[in-house]
């Protein structure tokens, strides 16, 4: 493996041209703990790719199940947080599996508000069939949400202990690094621990 330093800007002009060049639908992951903020390079390929394509951008954090099934065994679970609330079926189900070859394109960009706990009632879309989706959120890889193309935001231990708000869920992404690997499962590895100084992971194949 090889470490090549990127700027934000390089990064995100090489994840545009790479997945603008993919034909058909294209879903798109940007995986990372809040505390590598995801959604701010989800939202910087987004707005390159709407050059090109129809986008939407979608949030894990719109497709969470309701409280009462994830404050199930309490507010701070780390064991809940990592694999109970996701609605993984709800963001399958109503992004991603439409979006699959010879699906209907018909998707919604949000299903379940958290702060109100209560489902949002957005309006469906008919995305075209060069339409890219991209989501962000933490632990979307190895359980099964079919993406097309997956980057993943890597943080050292010690900067995700760093830039963690929430403590109580390092365990959860411990057993993300033990168990999933993300690293091995994303098309990208990008390491974050700066977010002004990012590097790309290659292989050396």
């Amino acid at each position: 493996m090889g470490v090549r330093p990127v700027s934000v800007e390089g990064l995100v002009a090489e994840l545009v041209e790479t997945i603008s060049d993919r034909s058909g639908w294209v879903r798109v992951a940007v995986d990372g703990a809040d505390a590598a903020r995801p959604w701010e390079l989800a939202d910087r390929v987004a707005e390159g790719l709407r050059v090109r394509r129809n986008v939407l951008r979608v949030s894990a954090k719109d497709f969470l199940r309701p409280a009462s099934l994830r404050y199930e065994f309490g507010r701070h679970d780390p064991d809940s947080y990592y694999d109970g609330w996701l609605d993984v079926k709800g963001l399958t189900r109503e992004v991603l599996q439409p979006l699959e070859p010879g699906g209907t394109g018909r998707v919604i960009p949000s299903l379940w508000d958290p702060v109100r706990d209560r489902a949002t009632r957005a309006p469906y879309q008919v995305l075209p069939e060069n339409a890219v989706v991209v989501v962000d959120g933490p632990l979307l890889l190895g359980q099964g949400l079919p993406f097309d193309f997956s980057v993943h935001l890597s943080l050292s231990k010690r900067a995700l202990e760093r830039r963690t708000e929430e403590q109580w869920t390092l365990p959860a992404f411990e057993r993300y690094a033990d168990e999933v690997r993300p690293q091995d499962w994303a098309d990208v590895v990008v390491r974050a621990d700066d977010s002004r100084h990012l590097a790309l992971v290659e292989s050396d194949a």
